[in-house]
């Protein structure tokens, strides 16, 4: 009896409630918090809203759950994994490396992607090869996983020394580096990539190991519902999205080099001031945006409207004779028209697609028509869907192009041969080109838009040809810019 009145007054005190999983409770409150970390690997705001590889993914993740995403931006990784560990966010997204010692203090799920840890220099300096070559300051930010991987170097490497710091993070430690202010910093190869498009000085010196785990991270407790459906979703429902994600944000980060970085950075001030306006206005009436046709005009002609390829076109957008004939351009060299002519030709063929594709991709698509004619892409569509893959979306499309060029599989076509390979590298070098145009200009212009245009203007069996030329650097300052750290 004396059991029972005790059992009753332990139930008055705590109301007898079941505890409720973790994930139960994201679904009763309907909201999934989220911290990530302003970075152009994680989240940051584009000129079309929130975006990033990590807040793309989450945010369908979210969606699967049938609940809204909360995004609580903290300052750092290590910032981002505390408020994980302590419970003030039911998980972390930002970029997070799987290391022993946070998988001490946190639950990892399942990877969502791998990079590779890079020890980075400036061009100029004697390049390492090893740890035993370091002959300068090392520094990583403080309680970061590449602390952890130079804390693990130590052991085989007694000598090795570095700082850490509180008061940058990884890119501000990149830009100090292509700066010449620092000698070394440790980086994870995304963030390098991405980074050696506007710091073309920056180098690899040497990989710190061969791979890098990233993933989401959880509270450490008993209670692992929510961990493990956001694995089952990473590991099952998420792959397809990974992928496509993976290409969208990282897909084209490599497609130009450093010299090629270089180049764009000083044409930008010494060649785009000359034809900005004419790439606005005309993309004011054609409905798109003007950094989208100045990456066109610049992946055909670096800007130069006397420009010619040795099949013939000419101009800044590189027109053919025959389609200058039909969108009634009198000189195809003159910038204003064969700006105007390039924006109304890539405009109707973004119309002419069929509208189950969406943007970003309708855009991708419609360049690879550009490139190579609308013809070729209807077969390599086509030949996507029947090898099962998504007809509607840029990577699937993509991985099919150079099967254009084999026998083996443009003889199923109806079209025949076509330079699927080179269409499918002109996509990658514009995407990259916009991507540096929108954050070099950062105008706030919302990307990608799909307008209505007229159909009559499109050449179904004409490409536009693209003979790129070769890419000299113009003497002067490269332009010091960042990622969009917002």
């Amino acid at each position: 009896m004396a059991l029972m009145l005790s059992a009753t007054a332990a139930c008055s005190l705590t109301t007898c409630t079941p505890s409720v999983s973790a994930l139960d409770k994201v679904r009763q409150t309907g909201v999934l918090r989220v911290a990530t970390v302003n970075s152009p690997t994680s989240y940051f705001v584009g000129p079309d809203g929130p975006t990033g590889f990590e807040y793309d993914l989450v945010s369908r993740f979210a969606k699967r759950l049938g609940v809204e995403l909360q995004i609580e931006v903290a300052p750092s990784a290590p910032a981002a994994l505390e408020l994980a560990r302590t419970g003030k966010v039911d998980m972390a997204a930002a970029n997070l490396a799987v290391t022993p010692q946070r998988e001490a203090v946190v639950r990892f799920s399942a990877p969502v992607r791998s990079v590779i840890p890079q020890v980075v220099y400036r061009m100029g300096q004697a390049k390492p090869d090893s740890w035993a070559d370091l002959s300068g300051r090392l520094v990583v930010p403080s309680q970061s996983a590449n602390a952890e991987w130079l804390t693990d170097a130590q052991i085989l490497h007694p000598t090795l020394k570095w700082e850490e710091t509180v008061d940058s993070d990884a890119e501000d430690l990149l830009e100090q580096v292509a700066d010449g202010n620092l000698d070394y910093t440790l980086a994870g190869s995304d963030l390098v990539a991405i980074n050696q498009r506007y710091y073309p000085k920056l180098r690899v010196a040497f990989a710190a190991a061969e791979s890098q785990n990233l993933a989401w991270a959880f509270p450490k407790s008993h209670d692992d519902s929510l961990s493990r459906v956001a694995s089952d979703y990473i590991s099952r429902e998420g792959q397809p999205e990974l992928a496509r994600l993976q290409d969208k944000h990282f897909g084209h980060i490599d497609a130009v080099d450093h010299l090629g970085a270089v180049a764009l950075a000083t044409h930008v001030q010494t060649r785009l001031p000359r034809y900005r306006k004419s790439f606005e206005v005309a993309a004011r009436k054609s409905g798109l945006d003007w950094r989208l046709l100045a990456a066109i005009a610049y992946q055909e002609s670096h800007w130069d409207s006397a420009a010619v390829s040795p099949t013939g076109v000419r101009g800044i957008m590189q027109l053919t004779m025959q389609t200058a004939l039909h969108l009634k351009i009198d000189d195809r060299e003159d910038p204003l028209q064969s700006i105007s002519g390039g924006a109304r030709y890539i405009s109707a063929i973004i119309a002419k697609l069929p509208q189950d594709i969406k943007e970003p991709d309708r855009t991708w698509l419609a360049l690879a028509a550009y490139n190579m004619g609308m013809a070729h892409l209807i077969d390599a569509r086509k030949l996507t869907g029947d090898l099962g893959g998504d007809a509607t979306r840029w990577l699937d499309v993509r991985n099919t192009l150079p099967l254009l060029g084999q026998p083996k599989w443009f003889r199923k076509t109806e079209h025949g041969y076509a330079r699927g390979r080179q269409a499918m590298e002109y996509v990658s070098n514009v995407r990259t080109y916009y991507d540096m145009l929108v954050w070099l200009t950062d105008s706030g212009t919302p990307p990608l838009q799909a307008v209505q245009a007229d159909e009559s203007l499109l050449l179904d069996d004409t490409p536009i040809e693209s003979t790129p030329t070769s890419v000299v650097p113009d003497a002067g300052e490269v332009l010091r810019i960042r990622a969009p750290i917002l």
